[in-house]
């Protein structure tokens, strides 16, 4: 991608114009009808003390115990569960006797990172996490960017987490991870990580969906990430509920954005973002998708499971109708 600020300036706007035809006409002549949101649970939320995953089987029960439609497990405890003697028809049997659905998985492959032999061997394990989720019966895998984020990796290599800056060969990488999904009936969702020099902004993650050249694209936004990256909620107005796979549900405590980190997120209600805008956004944009609740507060994490599932999801249900 080319360097000169005003070819960059440019090039965004006409990613804005496009955009922007979904919100041409006025919010005011738009009826503001709340969609029928489904609930999920993305099982960060209830770790352990320790912050360690729970069994998935436990997981699920949490989830239907605290009556969620949906669970969003990692794709690490499906491993887990694999590597016990476990299997993916089981963990989907289970799902389905409990009354729920697989809403999302969430991966951590090194799908968009510069280095192609990592990115290879990125697209190998985006492909065993793929069969997973079609295994386990989710029709959606988060896609962050792992190892472009630009900071320090456990390697100590200030080098290996490079940020990606050209969103077009995101985008081309984006579309190879889409093909690969399309085996497994398994979309990836570009996600938006707040701490990252690499999609850490609506914008971004928006760019490389629209510049893969696939129809399927979809992004994965979260309120607090949206928030830590310095994106404004109002773009949410711009896009269609079409783009959106899956939406994460948190809050955020009144901390600047440079210093907030995960673990300080909070209940939906019981922070400072603007939910009333995000939910206006959400029933302009017609979405009508999962709304799952991701929060990695130690506080909870001490506190009983079944508990802290069941607060989350009546505040969740809370704000979305505001």
């Amino acid at each position: 991608m080319s360097t000169d600020p005003v070819s960059r300036r440019d090039f965004f706007a006409g990613v804005a114009m496009t955009t922007a035809v979904a919100a041409q006409a006025p919010a005011a002549d738009i009826p503001q009808k709340k969609p029928a949101f489904g609930f999920c649970l993305n099982t960060s939320t209830v770790r352990d003390k320790d912050g360690k995953s729970r069994p998935i089987t436990e997981l699920i029960d949490i989830a239907a115990k605290a009556g969620y439609n949906a669970i969003e497990p990692w794709s690490s405890e499906i491993e887990a569960h694999i590597k016990g003697g476990g299997s993916t028809k089981e963990i989907r049997k289970r799902i389905e006797d409990a009354g729920l659905k697989a809403a999302d998985v969430i991966g951590f492959a090194e799908w968009i990172v510069e280095d192609e032999a990592r990115r290879k061997k990125g697209l190998e394990i985006a492909k065993r996490d793929m069969d997973w989720a079609a295994e386990i019966g989710s029709p959606r895998i988060a896609a962050p960017p792992v190892g472009a984020t630009g900071g320090m990796s456990k390697r100590d290599d200030p080098k290996f987490t490079q940020p990606v800056m050209d969103l077009v060969a995101a985008g081309d990488r984006y579309r190879a991870l889409l093909d690969l999904g399309k085996t497994a009936g398994v979309t990836p969702l570009v996600e938006i990580w707040g701490f990252s020099k690499t999609l850490r902004r609506l914008g971004e993650a928006l760019c490389v969906a629209a510049e893969c050249g696939d129809g399927k694209a979809a992004i994965l936004p979260d309120i607090y990430h949206l928030y830590k990256g310095g994106s404004d909620f109002a773009g949410l107005g711009l896009i269609s509920g079409n783009a959106v796979g899956i939406f994460h549900v948190n809050d955020y405590p009144k901390i600047e954005r440079d210093k907030i980190n995960d673990a300080d997120r909070v209940y939906p209600g019981d922070g400072i973002a603007p939910m009333k805008d995000i939910f206006a956004a959400l029933r302009l944009m017609n979405y009508s998708g999962f709304l799952s609740l991701e929060l990695f507060n130690r506080e909870y994490w001490k506190q009983d499971p079944n508990e802290v599932a069941k607060t989350g999801l009546t505040k969740m249900k809370a704000v979305a109708q505001l």
